[in-house]
């Protein structure tokens, strides 16, 4: 079993940064698959990045690309998600989310378990 917390959301400037971690247990995640998607109200969620669960390849939504870096530390069993020039369209709700296989995908009905989630707030 896999329990994902995420940390970092909160309320910054338009063009500011934020850094959104993911804390895994269990030892299992370190050969899973992991991504981080996002939901706004009204909103279904979206996509936004995953990584294979060695780093290898890593995707990225075409709203994000340029702007934000997915990371994985396997020693501390997390994974990252750098945000910079951020923009009032990337507030929503941030998850994190592994699959129980190495590859990631971009749907999320593929992932099994899912962090709480993290709020992002980027004012104009």
């Amino acid at each position: 079993q896999v329990q994902l917390v995420e940390s970092g959301g909160g309320l910054v400037q338009t063009g500011g940064s934020l850094r959104l971690s993911c804390a895994a247990s269990g030892r299992a995640f370190s050969r899973y698959a992991a991504g981080w998607f996002r939901q706004a109200p009204g909103k279904e969620r979206e996509f936004v990045a995953s990584i294979t669960w060695n780093g290898g390849a890593i995707y990225y939504a075409d709203s994000v690309k340029g702007r934000f870096t997915i990371s994985r530390n396997s020693a501390k069993n997390t994974v990252d998600l750098q945000m910079n020039s951020l923009k009032p369209e990337d507030t929503a709700v941030y998850y994190c989310a592994a699959r129980r296989t190495t590859s990631p995908g971009t749907s999320a009905t593929r992932y099994d378990y899912w962090g709480q989630g993290t709020q992002v707030t980027v004012s104009s």
